[in-house]
C-alpha cells in the first residue's frame, strides 16, 4: 500500500473481524459440528485480543444490570446526525484534528477504532503508522512493542491463514474490517473521558481455498482518551463481546460475490 494513498487502508480494502470453523465457499453449504464452532470462537478470541494490543490481556467485567447509570443512557438524539462537520486534517491516513468535546472525543474513538481493526495493522509500516496516529506518546511506544511482537508470530498468522509476513495466500482477498454502530460517553470529562464503541467486526479470508471464510462478530471497546497535542489520544483500553444481534436465516454468499464486494465496497474514512 502506498502511505501517501489519502483514502487509507485501500490495499487490502478492508477492516477487522473474526474466524470461521467451516467452509461456506463452493459447493453446497457445509454445516459444521460443535468442536467447529469452537474452533472457531478460539481462533477469534486470540485475534481480538491481539488486535486489541493483546497486553490488556484482563478485560473488564461486563456483567450489568438494571441499575445501571442512568445519566449516561443514550438521548433521543443519539442516533441522529451530529451536525458538525467532520474533521479536515489527518495524521497519515487518519482523521485527527478532533474537537475538544464529548462529541469529538466519539468520533475520535469511532475512527480509532476502525484504525486499529484494520486489515492494515497486519503490515509493518502501516501498523507505526497507526499506533503513533492514534495513542497518547507517553503509551505508544509499549503498545507498539506489543503489536509487533504480537502481529509477527507465524502461528498466530498461520492460525489465521496468513502467510508468515502477513499476507493474504495466492489467490485469496484477506478481509479485516470494523465497523462502528454507535458510540456513548461514560465518564465525561474535560480533558480525559472514557467512551464506548459498539461495532460489528468482519474478519477472515475470501477464496475458493479458503478454511477461514468471512465472518461477522459483535463487540463493545471501551476506549480510554486523553487530550494531548490538541486532539483526543488513546492511553488504553478494553473490550468485550457484544450486544450480538438475533441472526437472521439468510445464505452466505459465494467467495465470488463476497470477494467483489470486498474489492468494490471501499470502507469508511470517517465515522460519527
Amino acid at each position: 500500500m502506498n502511505p501517501a494513498d489519502e483514502q487509507g487502508y485501500t490495499e487490502t480494502g478492508q477492516t477487522r473481524t473474526h474466524l470461521p470453523g467451516g467452509d461456506p465457499y463452493g459447493g453446497a453449504p457445509r454445516r459444521t459440528g460443535r468442536s467447529s464452532s469452537r474452533s472457531l470462537i478460539t481462533v477469534v478470541g486470540v485475534v481480538v485480543l491481539l488486535i486489541a494490543a493483546i497486553a490488556f490481556a484482563n478485560r473488564g467485567d461486563s456483567s450489568t444490570n438494571g441499575s445501571a447509570d442512568k445519566g449516561h443512557q443514550p438521548k433521543s438524539s443519539s442516533t441522529a446526525a451530529s451536525g458538525t462537520r467532520p474533521v479536515e486534517t489527518k495524521n497519515g491516513a487518519i482523521p485527527s484534528g478532533f474537537a475538544h468535546t464529548e462529541e469529538g472525543a466519539q468520533s475520535a474513538a469511532a475512527n480509532y477504532a476502525v484504525a486499529l481493526g484494520s486489515a492494515e495493522m497486519f503490515n509493518t509500516t502501516w501498523r507505526h503508522q497507526i499506533v503513533n496516529a492514534v495513542y497518547a506518546r507517553d503509551v505508544a511506544a509499549a503498545k507498539q512493542a506489543d503489536m509487533d511482537h504480537a502481529y509477527s508470530s507465524e502461528s498466530f498468522l498461520s492460525n489465521i491463514g496468513l502467510t508468515k509476513n502477513g499476507s493474504a495466500p495466492s489467490g485469496q482477498t484477506f478481509v479485516s474490517r470494523t465497523i462502528p454502530v454507535g458510540t456513548k460517553v461514560t465518564s465525561p470529562g474535560t480533558d480525559a473521558t472514557t467512551v464506548e464503541v459498539w461495532y460489528t467486526s468482519l474478519f477472515g479470508l475470501s477464496g475458493d481455498a479458503s478454511k477461514n471464510p468471512v465472518t461477522e462478530s459483535w463487540y463493545t471497546t471501551t476506549f480510554e482518551l486523553k487530550w494531548v497535542d490538541n486532539d483526543w489520544k488513546i492511553t488504553d483500553f478494553q473490550q468485550k463481546d457484544g450486544p450480538v444481534p438475533v441472526g437472521r436465516d439468510q445464505t452466505a454468499s459465494t467467495s465470488e460475490d463476497m470477494t467483489k464486494a470486498v474489492e468494490e465496497y471501499g470502507g469508511f474514512t470517517y465515522a460519527r
